[in-house]
């Protein structure tokens, strides 16, 4: 079933997750186990990420597959415009379609590594919007969600400027948004007021991370452009000199307080980016 679909039957708000295919085979069970225990979250949706260049594209289609058919999620596969070529992207969103996996998030992607810029290959697909259109030239069935950025993406001149870029994504065929991930909510709410005022009425789906170590969180802001507010920064800063349990505990607080928050105040839902970890995310919905 399309996620618009049942994000439109809801009367409450929901909880998603999002995972990422591990790059070897052999840590696929420990992956499938965390996949279990997240049965008992419930989630409207799980997302699975694509990999950098396409590196793990089989392993993204694969994983889809058995989280819809051996697990009961309903799965959406990233998809995204690093190394794309027409035959590629039409062979995979064919295989979803046999899979019976019903969405896609259409995204431009990160330079691959050793990049520190993004050079499509292919002048027919350099933006997440050229992945849209033909996805809906092409397999008209398919939903398809698109990213949002409520600090702009790191690359737009201007928060103008990338929100017309999001409205010109919704306007080729976009369902709904799952934003960046964000520590302040006050960000979010200015954002999906701009995005209305814009004349963007999709759903915009909170992306939330629970801050599991220090290091792990200055990485993924190298790449992300996301902010983190002095106090918070300086809490874990702190919590960092007891040990990683201070910070994991600290990051799933923070995390409960953002989702407690947005339901309460108008967003659709929360996505939450697991990192193929089951602890925190349980945590954080127990304490919703």
């Amino acid at each position: 079933m399309r996620i618009i679909d049942l994000i439109a039957a809801r009367s409450e708000p929901f909880v998603s997750l999002e995972f990422f295919p591990p790059k070897q085979e052999s840590s696929w069970p420990d992956f499938f186990a965390v996949a279990e225990r997240l049965q008992e979250v419930r989630p409207l949706f799980v997302s699975v990420t694509y990999g950098a260049g396409g590196s793990t594209q089989k392993n993204t289609l694969d994983i889809v597959t058995r989280l819809k058919r051996d697990h009961g999620f309903t799965p959406m596969a990233h998809l995204t415009c690093v190394g794309a070529d027409e035959s590629a992207i039409d062979a995979f969103l064919a295989s979803l379609e046999t899979a019976g996996v019903d969405n896609v998030l259409a995204l431009r992607g990160d330079p691959p590594t050793g990049q520190d810029t993004f050079v499509p290959e292919n002048a027919s697909f350099a933006h997440a919007s050229d992945l849209v259109r033909f996805i809906r030239a092409r397999y008209p069935r398919l939903g398809v969600g698109v990213a949002a950025y409520p600090e702009k993406h790191p690359e737009a001149p201007s928060p103008e400027d990338d929100l017309a870029h999001l409205k010109f994504k919704i306007d080729q065929g976009g369902d709904f948004a799952i934003t960046q991930l964000f520590f302040d909510n006050a960000l979010y709410f200015d954002f999906v007021g701009r995005v209305r005022a814009a004349g963007i009425f999709v759903p915009v789906v909170p992306g939330i991370l629970p801050v599991a170590s220090l290091a792990g969180l200055k990485r993924i802001l190298g790449f992300c452009g996301a902010s983190v507010p002095p106090d918070y920064l300086a809490a874990l800063e702190e919590a960092d000199k007891e040990g990683p349990e201070a910070v994991r505990a600290l990051g799933v607080a923070h995390a409960t307080a953002q989702a407690r928050d947005l339901m309460a105040n108008g967003a659709p839902g929360v996505h939450l980016y697991t990192l193929n970890k089951a602890r925190s995310c349980l945590e954080i919905v127990a304490g919703l």
